[in-house]
């Protein structure tokens, strides 16, 4: 008797152990599978499809604007399934106006896991929009749909290798400094003169150090790795960059200072206040590709419903592509994004009161020759508003321009566009 007591507790307590264990393997299963889903929305909200050892670069299927038409193509890196140590990377994309295929390959090594250190190589065969500028150390930004791309006309070919370090001082402070060679070879009318001599193409040798300094934000050692848990502001850009004339054949002298601030104030009933302030300044001999335009976002038609396009995130709305350019210039702008209207669970458009100034010049706008535009030595001013996410991720967006740059045809001055907002 006691010897079937004593086996059916024993065959109890075996069936509570194997269930525990059971139930703790289905808690680490779905802890895993939650895992793997955050880290595969987190890639595709950055723009990559994930593959076991690749992951695929979504900006590269297909994107549209003036001078390419539809461009399309591959490209992607490896992830660290594939090496922790080291990374390759790179795209091959075709542009069916154009005609050409444009590419780039390259690979990086790492130096140091704490500090995020690592060594970077590439060679890019592709083009840019003359005027714009980028920081080194800006993360990654992804959107689905790149509005204000589909108007940009203005680009320059440029055959560019470089080698870049990319270092983490501290959590707050990230750098990279980059050194790289580059052919460029602007695809419209343009000729700069320097020293009295003409240049159609150009060759630079420079050397850029980028910061990003973000005093307020908060970190967290989070999954084998420190994650930022807090995304504080004001956050500090700043990047300098020296042209070297004379070194592997460089056409010339120049350097640049970029500056950038982003500040923002969230509220307690979800509305946000937006401040972006965008500087910068080129000095020496600087052919119009390493310039500045203030992101102007509007096409050349007749009436304000031809121009009827898709407005962009940061741009001037009311501001002619290739109106402007400046070799010093300074932007501001001011978003304030209203609480969200509760009409429903699935429906809670949002609207947003705009404004953006811009102001710059040109020290010697005679050297450019070929191409006509204007300066922004008053002060440019239009002002408008968004109401975002109406239906499918979509809205509208009207926009004003008044001031010094106030145009005689008052429609001219009018902005009405599309937004596009799409969150994962």
């Amino acid at each position: 008797m006691l010897k079937h007591v004593f086996a059916i507790i024993l065959l109890g307590a075996s069936s509570i152990a194997l269930a525990q264990i059971d139930s703790e393997k289905q808690v680490k299963e779905k802890s895993k599978d939650s895992l793997k889903k955050r880290v595969f929305l987190e890639n595709i909200g950055l723009g990559y499809f994930p593959t076991k050892y690749f992951n695929f670069d979504l900006r590269y299927l297909v994107k549209y604007n003036q001078f390419e038409g539809f461009r399309t193509g591959l490209g992607g890196v490896t992830n660290e399934e594939f090496s922790d140590k080291f990374r390759i990377n790179g795209y091959l994309v075709y542009g069916f106006r154009d005609e050409r295929y444009k590419y780039s390959i390259g690979g990086g090594v790492r130096l140091n896991e704490k500090t995020d250190t690592w060594l970077n190589v590439s060679y890019t065969d592709d083009l840019q929009e003359t005027g714009s500028s980028k920081f080194s150390t800006d993360k990654r930004f992804f959107s689905f749909f790149e509005p204000r791309l589909l108007n940009i006309d203005l680009f320059h070919r440029h055959i560019t290798k470089s080698l870049a370090l990319q270092h983490k001082i501290s959590n707050h402070l990230l750098s990279e400094t980059q050194f790289a060679i580059s052919r460029v070879n602007p695809t419209y009318d343009y000729t700069f003169i320097s020293g009295g001599e003409a240049f159609n193409s150009f060759r630079f040798s420079t050397a850029s150090l980028s910061l990003q300094w973000s005093p307020f934000s908060k970190f967290e050692f989070l999954n084998n790795k420190i994650e930022e848990t807090v995304n504080g502001y004001p956050k500090f850009t700043a990047q300098f960059t020296q042209g070297f004339g004379d070194v592997f054949k460089s056409d010339f002298n120049f350097a640049k200072i970029d500056f950038r601030t982003i500040h923002q104030i969230d509220y307690d009933d979800e509305s946000v206040t937006r401040l972006t302030l965008v500087a910068g300044l080129a000095s020496g001999e600087t052919p119009l590709t390493q310039l500045y335009h203030a992101y102007p976002n509007n096409i050349r038609k007749e009436t304000i419903l031809q121009r009827f396009s898709v407005a962009g995130l940061n741009s001037f709305e009311t501001m002619f592509f290739n109106e402007f350019f400046s070799d010093r210039f300074a932007t501001f702008q001011f978003k304030h994004f209203l609480k969200p209207f509760n009409i429903s669970q699935r429906f809670r458009p949002q609207l947003v009161l705009i404004s953006r100034y811009a102001i710059g010049n040109m020290k010697s706008i005679n050297q450019h020759q070929g191409i006509t535009f204007g300066t922004l030595d008053k002060l440019y001013s239009e002002s408008g508003f968004e109401i975002n996410k109406l239906i499918f991720g979509f809205g509208l967006s009207f926009a004003y321009r008044y001031g010094a740059y106030h145009l005689p045809s008052l429609g001219d001055n009018f902005a009405f566009k599309f937004t596009f907002n799409l969150s994962l």
